[in-house]
């Protein structure tokens, strides 16, 4: 199968990213968001990204409009129909994926892919509420997607072969180096990021260091980019939760076990950059 027009349902900072990916790729992308002001509302910002590449001298401005021109907004589950390949990318609810994957497999024509860009949740679980199970997946992009390269390619145990050679294949045609990894809560990152983060908030808890030493002990030791609790509040203290919680449901190990301060913070409504407040102030 050629894939030649991608959905992506999810207008958040994934989804929109992935939109800019694939469109910048030369693929014609459908974003479908639940309100029509919203899904314009992402396509406003990803004029504003592409215009920020335009003015570094890294994108032409021929180039924005022609990305531009293959993207199309939209509130109706409808306009997904002629997709090749969609990839759900909503808030990490099993509940709320389940309920859009039976309406994504009555809408979308038969044989296309349907993916999921969930970081953590069963893919199987997806893939049995559809009439093709055997073409469905996982395509995990990472946030920031225009700049991360890697992508997770999940194989539930419905997948067949050709529908993951055909993410892969998608994946590489992004400009991504896809890795497959088979359905298990996590996947590889989340199972080896998690604990490490979760453990950041248990050193603060403990007053073992204040938030900035422990993240500046992890860049400085480390030499990774961002500290954990910085991190934290890029991925979103929720989205980190249920992540969290996820992990512990499926393997019941202590080091998922979501410290009570992450937990205490998010029922404050401290989700992080996106909130305005999180481990720091933004």
């Amino acid at each position: 199968m050629t894939i030649k027009r991608v959905g992506i349902v999810g207008s958040g900072i994934m989804g929109s990213g992935i939109v800019q990916v694939a469109a910048q790729q030369g693929y014609e992308v459908v974003l479908r968001s639940r309100r029509q002001e919203t899904a314009d509302a992402t396509v406003a910002t990803l004029t504003k990204s592409l215009d920020k590449l335009v003015a570094k001298e890294r994108l032409s401005a021929e180039d924005r409009d022609a990305t531009l021109g293959r993207v199309t907004a939209t509130a109706d589950l409808a306009d997904l129909a002629g997709c090749d390949l969609v990839i759900e990318s909503i808030v990490e609810d099993l509940e709320l994926k389940k309920q859009l994957f039976v309406e994504l497999d009555q809408t979308v024509a038969e044989g296309a892919i349907l993916a999921t860009n969930t970081s953590t949740l069963a893919v199987v679980d997806l893939a049995m509420q559809t009439n093709r199970p055997d073409r469905v997946c996982g395509i995990h992009f990472f946030n920031p997607a225009p700049m991360m390269t890697l992508v997770e390619v999940v194989r539930a145990i419905t997948s067949s072969d050709e529908t993951v050679a055909e993410a892969v294949a998608f994946a590489e045609s992004c400009g991504k180096s896809p890795v497959e990894v088979k359905d298990q809560a996590g996947f590889i990152v989340n199972s080896l990021l998690f604990p490490y983060l979760n453990n950041a908030v248990r050193l603060l808890e403990n007053g073992v260091a204040t938030r900035e030493d422990i993240d500046a002990a992890m860049k400085g030791g480390c030499n990774f980019p961002m500290g954990p609790l910085a991190l934290l509040d890029l991925v979103g203290l929720d989205t980190s939760l249920a992540i969290l919680d996820a992990l512990y449901d499926e393997f019941r190990d202590p080091n998922y076990a979501a410290v009570p301060r992450l937990r205490r913070m998010v029922s404050a409504g401290y989700l992080g950059r996106k909130s305005g407040k999180g481990f720091y102030d933004y």
